[in-house]
């Protein structure tokens, strides 16, 4: 008689932890501002197979030279946890924050939305744009450019509303997180 797979004892190398549900997380990393740090944070996902969903980085402290990076990524918990300990131990890390797992943790984007309409379509779009609190920052007679900040589902819901009436092109800028409070991060 041969063991099929449900007979057989569960392996040492079991790979069941693959079926658990992925997830998005937002990590702010404050680091040394120093020729190179940027390129080593995405070697450290890169080398792992690690995706970046949204990269955004700035100097946040001339006095101090720091920079903040602000990667949001996907995976397990146990791979999100994972990817936190290598970020805390990265030389020029200084502070890594997990904002999606932070009850004081605020992320917000920024997105350029150019959309074709006349009639009716145009009409709607206003409707809309005022709805989500946009501004046009361009307008012709046949399309808007309207710029939209907030939580990136938010932005995602006026794109596609925005995709029947007329969507031409997006331009986002990427999540950026801060913690809430007058502390700084």
């Amino acid at each position: 008689m041969t063991a099929t797979p449900a007979d057989s004892p569960a392996s040492a190398y079991d790979m069941g932890h693959l079926d658990e549900s992925e997830g998005l997380a937002t990590f702010a990393v404050l680091v040394d501002n120093e020729p190179g740090v940027l390129h080593r944070v995405v070697g450290l996902f890169a080398a792992r197979g690690y995706n970046i969903e949204s990269l955004t980085v700035a100097e946040t402290n001339t006095a101090a030279h720091t920079s903040r990076i602000t990667i949001v990524t996907r995976g397990t918990r146990q791979v999100l946890a994972q990817i936190e300990a290598q970020l805390q131990k990265m030389v020029s890390s200084r502070q890594v924050q997990n904002v999606t797992t932070d009850p004081n943790g605020v992320e917000r984007e920024l997105a350029l939305v150019k959309v074709r309409g006349t009639g009716a379509d145009r009409a709607e779009a206003l409707r809309l744009a005022e709805i989500f609190r946009t501004r046009v920052v361009d307008t012709t007679r046949t399309g808007f450019i309207f710029e939209i900040t907030g939580a990136p589902t938010k932005i995602d819901k006026f794109i596609g509303l925005m995709r029947p009436l007329g969507l031409v092109e997006v331009s986002r800028t990427g999540v950026l997180s801060i913690e809430r409070g007058v502390e700084a991060g």
